[in-house]
Order: C-alpha cells, then sequence, then structure tokens
C-alpha cells in the first residue's frame, strides 16, 4: 500500500478514533499487511500496541473483524474501551440471553458492528454469520494458547484450524505476547497460515524496573513495599489459594484496599474481584496464575510474585500486566530453592516433564543471575542487549565477588560426609551445628563438619550454596528427596585446590533504602497537583458512566495534559491519546479543571506577593498578619516559601544563624524526620515552630544551590 494511500486513510484514522500522531514500532506495517488481505503472525510484548494492529484495520474493512479470546472479562474491558472510542464493538457470549444474541447477529448481518469478541467455546453458535460476505478478517489473540509448547496450552484454542478452511479468503492475524521458535511454528501450522507473515517486536519494556530478592521474611519485604505504594494499582501472583487468601487479609490490616483471586472462587466472586480492580475499587489484587490474562488495566504500577513462576514465558506474560501506559512500573519476584522443589513436584508424570523441567531451569537461571537481568530475558527471546539496561537490581547493585573458596570447601565436605543423602536444609544445619531432632537423632552431630560453620548466617549458607549449585559443585537429586549430592567437578575444589568466587548476600536494608516512603511535605504536593486533580475528575466521570477510569485517558495522557495544559480545542487534540470523540465528550470538563487549578495557583501566588510588598515596606510579621487578618504562623509560611523562590527575602531577619546550625545539626540526628514536632520536642519545645520551619528552609535552599 502506498504511503500517500496510508496518509490517507490510516493516520486520520488513527488519531480520530485513538488519539495518536503516530505508530508504535512495526505497527504501520503490519496494519498494512492485514489490509492487503495477508496471514499475519505478530509477536509483541504486553504493553506494546498489539490490539490497534486489528482494531484499526476493522476499522476500514467493509464487514466484521472477528476477534477470538480466552477470556470475558478481557473482551468485556476491549468492548468498553473501543465503545469509548466511538467505535461499534460487542462481545457475544454464553452468558447473554437469546434476545441479545440474536440482536448481535442481525448487527453483524447488517454490517453495523466493526468488532465482535468471542471466546473459542463459543464460536459454534455463529455458524450463520462465519462467512465471508459478512467477516473480513479474523484476529486470534493470545495465539500461544493454541500450542503444547507454549506456557498456557488451552485445548480449545485448537479447534481453531477450521477457520482458515472454511475462510480462505479471509486474512487471519495471530497475536502475543510470548512464544519461543517452537510455538510461533506450532501456531502457524495449527491455524493453517504456514505462509503468514512473521513480525517479532522488541521484547524490551524498558520502563518496567525488574528485581529479584531472596525470599526471606517476604512477606514483611510486601507489605513494606505496598505500603510506599497505597495509591497505586498492583498484582502479587502466589502459587496457592491459601496464599492469595492469608496475604491479602494482612495488607488489608495494614489499610491496603487488597483481595484475593483465585479458581476456588464462585463466578461471580471472581468477576466481582476483576471489576473492582478495573474500577480502582481494589488497589492490589493477590492472584493464582488463573488471574493472569484477563487484565487489561493500563495503570497497573508493580507486579510481584510471591513465589517462582514456572517458565520465562510466564514471568514475562505476567510482569507485562505492569506499566501498559509506559509509565515507570517495577516487577518484584522472590525466589527459593522450595519453589523451585515444588514446582518440579508439579510436573511429575506430565508428558511432556523434561521440556517443563527445562524451562524452570531457565527461569532459575534467570533468579540467581549476577548478570544484568534484562539482556538474560531478551536474550531467552532471541533478543541482543548490547549494554546494560540500567533498571535492574543487578545493574543498580551490582554483586561483590570474593574468594568463597572455603565456604565452598566446608559446604561440599559436609555434602561428602552426609553421603550425598540430605538436602539443603539439614546440610546447613550440620554446618551450623544445629541442635534439632533432625540432627540429634541421625547422631550428625559427631561428624568432622559439624558445627565448622557455625559463625555464619543460615541466609548466607543458603546463598552460597545456590552459588555453588549454579557453578555446578553440586545438585539437587530430586528423584531422591531432594538430597544434594556432589559432582564432579567439586573435587577440583576438595582435593586440588581450585579457587571458587562467590558473591555477598545482599543487604535487605541496602536493597530497599532507595525506595524510602514519601515524606508529608511530599505527599502534600502530589495530593495538590494538577495530575492528582486530573485524576479525581477521571475517577468522577468514571463513577458516572460506570467505566473503568483508564479507559477515559490513560495515566500517560493525564501526564501529559498536566505538562502541556492545553485550553483550546486544537491545543486538547495534540495530546497523545486524545480523539476526536474523547475531545467531544471530555475535553471541556478537563480544560475548565486546567483553568480551575491555574486560577488557584495565581491566587495562592498573589497572596504571597502581597505579604512579600508589605515587608518590603518595612512591617513586621506581626503587622502584615493584622493588616491581611490572617494568623502569623501564616505570614511566616509565605516568608519561608518566598526565601525559596529567591524573592529577595533575608532569612536572617527571621531567624537567627546560630538557630539554623542548631536545626541542622538536629536534621542529622534525626535522620530527616517528618513533619515539625521532633524538632520542637528535640530541642524541649525551646524554639519555636515558626522557626523550625524557616530554619529548615534555609538548609533546603543551601543543599539545592
Amino acid at each position: 500500500m502506498a504511503e500517500a494511500i496510508l496518509h490517507e486513510h490510516l493516520y486520520p484514522t488513527l488519531k480520530k478514533y485513538f488519539g495518536y500522531d503516530q505508530f508504535r514500532p512495526q505497527q504501520k506495517e503490519i496494519i498494512t499487511n492485514v489490509l492487503e488481505g495477508n496471514d499475519t503472525l505478530v509477536i509483541m510484548p504486553t504493553g506494546g500496541g498489539k490490539s490497534i494492529c486489528y482494531q484499526l484495520p476493522a476499522l476500514l474493512f467493509e464487514g466484521v473483524t472477528l476477534v477470538i479470546s480466552p477470556l470475558i472479562a478481557l473482551m468485556k474491558d476491549q468492548v468498553d474501551g473501543l465503545n469509548a472510542n466511538g467505535i461499534e464493538a460487542e462481545y457475544f457470549n454464553s452468558s447473554q440471553d437469546s434476545l441479545k444474541q440474536q440482536e448481535i447477529l442481525d448487527q453483524v448481518a447488517q454490517k453495523k458492528l466493526k468488532l465482535l469478541y468471542v471466546a473459542p467455546e463459543s464460536l459454534s453458535a455463529l455458524n450463520d454469520i462465519l462467512k465471508e460476505s459478512y467477516i473480513s478478517c479474523i484476529a486470534i489473540d493470545e495465539a500461544h494458547c493454541i500450542s503444547s509448547w507454549g506456557h498456557d496450552f488451552r485445548p480449545s484454542y485448537q479447534q481453531l484450524g477450521f477457520l482458515k478452511r472454511s475462510l480462505p479468503q479471509t486474512p487471519i492475524i495471530a497475536l502475543t505476547a510470548t512464544a519461543d521458535k517452537a510455538t510461533r511454528q506450532d501456531i502457524l501450522e495449527q491455524l493453517n497460515i504456514p505462509n503468514a507473515q512473521q513480525f517479532l517486536s522488541s521484547f524490551d519494556r524498558k520502563n518496567i524496573k525488574l528485581e529479584v530478592r531472596p525470599a526471606e521474611n517476604r512477606v514483611k519485604q510486601i507489605l513494606d513495599f505496598v505500603e510506599k505504594r497505597r495509591e497505586e494499582s498492583g498484582i502479587i501472583y502466589c502459587l496457592s489459594r491459601k496464599g492469595t487468601e492469608k496475604l491479602a487479609e494482612k495488607l488489608q490490616h495494614k489499610g491496603i484496599k487488597a483481595t484475593a483471586y483465585h479458581a476456588g472462587l464462585s463466578f461471580e466472586d471472581r468477576s466481582k474481584v476483576q471489576e473492582d480492580f478495573i474500577f480502582d475499587k481494589t488497589k492490589v489484587v493477590c492472584a493464582t496464575v488463573a488471574f493472569g490474562m484477563g487484565i487489561d488495566k493500563s495503570n497497573v504500577r508493580f507486579v510481584i510474585h510471591y513465589n517462582m513462576p514456572k517458565n520465562i514465558e510466564g514471568y514475562y506474560q505476567e510482569i507485562g500486566r505492569a506499566g501498559r501506559d509506559g509509565l515507570a512500573s517495577n516487577a518484584l519476584l522472590f525466589h527459593t530453592y522450595a519453589d523451585v522443589i515444588q514446582l518440579r513436584r508439579f510436573t511429575e508424570g506430565a508428558s511432556n516433564e523434561d521440556l517443563q523441567n527445562a524451562k524452570l531451569d531457565r527461569m532459575k537461571e534467570f533468579a540467581e543471575a549476577t548478570d544484568c537481568r534484562r539482556k538474560i530475558l531478551l536474550g531467552y527471546f532471541g533478543e541482543y542487549l548490547e549494554e546494560n539496561c540500567g533498571n535492574c537490581d543487578v545493574c543498580e547493585n551490582p554483586p561483590r565477588f570474593f574468594d568463597g573458596t572455603i565456604y565452598a570447601q566446608k559446604l561440599l565436605s559436609c555434602v561428602a560426609r552426609l553421603q550425598n543423602s540430605e538436602p539443603a536444609g539439614i546440610v546447613i544445619d550440620v554446618l551450623r551445628g544445629a541442635q534439632n531432632a533432625a540432627i540429634l537423632s541421625k547422631n550428625y552431630q559427631h561428624i568432622k563438619t559439624y558445627g565448622a560453620g557455625k559463625e555464619t548466617a543460615w541466609r548466607d549458607w543458603q546463598h552460597y550454596l545456590t552459588q555453588l549449585i549454579n557453578q555446578g559443585f553440586c545438585e539437587i537429586a530430586f528423584h531422591r528427596q531432594n538430597a544434594l549430592q556432589l559432582t564432579e567437578v567439586a573435587k577440583k575444589v576438595l582435593f586440588e585446590k581450585e579457587k571458587v568466587w562467590l558473591t555477598k548476600p545482599k543487604d535487605l536494608k541496602e536493597q530497599t533504602k532507595k525506595s524510602t516512603a514519601p515524606t508529608a511535605k511530599e505527599k502534600k504536593v502530589k495530593k495538590e497537583s494538577l495530575f492528582e486533580k486530573l485524576r479525581q475528575l477521571r475517577y468522577q466521570i468514571a463513577q458516572e458512566e460506570d467505566i473503568p477510569a483508564y479507559l477515559i485517558f490513560n495515566d500517560a495522557t493525564l501526564k501529559e495534559i498536566e505538562r502541556e495544559r492545553p485550553l483550546s480545542e486544537d491545543d486538547f487534540l495534540k495530546i497523545s491519546g486524545v480523539g476526536e470523540r474523547k475531545l467531544e465528550v471530555y475535553g471541556d470538563l478537563f480544560m475548565a479543571e486546567i483553568k480551575k487549578f491555574n486560577q488557584q495557583k495565581k491566587k495562592k501566588a498573589n497572596t504571597h506577593k502581597v505579604t512579600l510588598d508589605l515587608y518590603q515596606q518595612g512591617l513586621s510579621v506581626e503587622e502584615i498578619a493584622e493588616k491581611r487578618n490572617l494568623a502569623a504562623t501564616t505570614i511566616y509560611s509565605h516568608v519561608a516559601k518566598l526565601y525559596t523562590e529567591n524573592k529577595g527575602i533575608n532569612i536572617l531577619d527571621f531567624v537567627e544563624q546560630a538557630t539554623i546550625d542548631q536545626i541542622k545539626k538536629a536534621k542529622a540526628a534525626l535522620d530527616s524526620p517528618d513533619g515539625l514536632k521532633p524538632y520542637f520536642e528535640y530541642f524541649k519545645e525551646e524554639i519555636p515552630y515558626y522557626k523550625i520551619r524557616l530554619a529548615l528552609s534555609a538548609i533546603e535552599k543551601e543543599t539545592t544551590t
């Protein structure tokens, strides 16, 4: 398709309905390929813009685009979003009554619908419209579900091969966020589209920070992590139903709006959890992996894995729920060997046990890596990253290697003296000289290495042992109750003095201190920001219209509105994510909020200017307060603000240098506390609040200049 035609149809359609001026990488080429009637396979990360690859062509085709999607909740979310953009779309499923279903079929026949979403199980009910006179295109979302090589195989997807046989001239576009080479080939064969053009986008989600931590006190770590992000949405994945419920309960006790989601809940309860999460009524969902594909929410700011996923595809798919709007987000994974052992039990006896275990090994290698995690993650999908990412825990806090030969010798010797018959926990207990029943009943207190490592913490031994396994000096015999056993190369350490290089365990306090909780001042600034005002307005509109807030505008669009502050229709339409319909429906409301904010800011600036004018006339604080009918404390706050903004205030007119020096010392002694009260109490109430405030303003200005 010629470039001129692209500009004539594609770009105006992209802006009118989706609010974007430019395509993301590969979108234009994919859409062109589909519009030319070609079969297409799209591998694009979650949040990369897969949906537009079939939604935009649907608007230019004459008939309807049939979208095969695995979950009703996901379909409803997509349809709500399309309707909000002024696009005629519906979903068809067994929960609808016969009248509604017939109404939808009639709309297709009359060419009134542009997109129709359906689960594979409901396709048989669409026989009357599965004709090329009605269907212009078929999109198969989450296409990896068709392959037993994939990480989320669904037998119902395997019937989809009949579509190409029934509608040979209708282009099929298959889309997924995760598929290795074997899975991609399987998708093409099973869908009968062997010659489909393949588009592989970069798997790099630069906005997601990758972090792995040892699972020591992980509940406390999670509570602390979420506590600092109270107003943000997040998903916490757990292996067990019980785990989701316990964790949700602990978060609730902290005042976090959290709930559990798992297959043991009724359909109604699961639907309510999803709806409350999508509508921002629930902030955190603790879920089993069943929650994986059902969320199309753009403002999920973090994904936590309480347990290690069984493969990298699943991990990547799940962390992809975070930061779909492109804003900074976190992916935090907790890792322990207990998870590896449990996941291996799950694969026992499976027809593809070797394949699943190989994928689990790759996941384990990622979790235990001492190199840039993003390099490893992208490398798994065949993508090479030349430079370290700078946005993972390894890049931010590189491991420190040391000569760990003595630790290795003690560990390996202990394994040998236990005759390769005991699991990691017993080995470490022996090294640390534990006196529990498991040790004493077997007389392990008498072997030579008993207590040889008592000066080293349990957690540290576990960390060193993991590295010895990774480096191939010993291995876990899963078929022998997870006993540790030495490999041939262990002899080089024990008898040939080969050196072993290990890393020190990360200090959890050091690891987490960077993400300290926001101060009271920072919370106030955030609460009074234009972004927060716009977010509140968006939430009110969403409540009235009964749609998720992010379907009105996502957080990235709100951030751009805050930055650009458009006050005309033309300027508002220039914002990324604002199309013609959204301008028409929401533009006036948001521009009114911007004007109101600007006026309040101007008024606030004026009140400070009046105080400045009176100060420059030589009036004292008490005289200014009396003249303005304001409290003296308010005037002092004006003075502090004017001083930090370089408005010609001499701070020493109000607070002595000696007092500033005293406050500076107190600030260091108190570790920069929140608020003024700690200072007031520190000086036994002898320095008044206003002087503390002014001194802190002087100190703040001094440190920022």
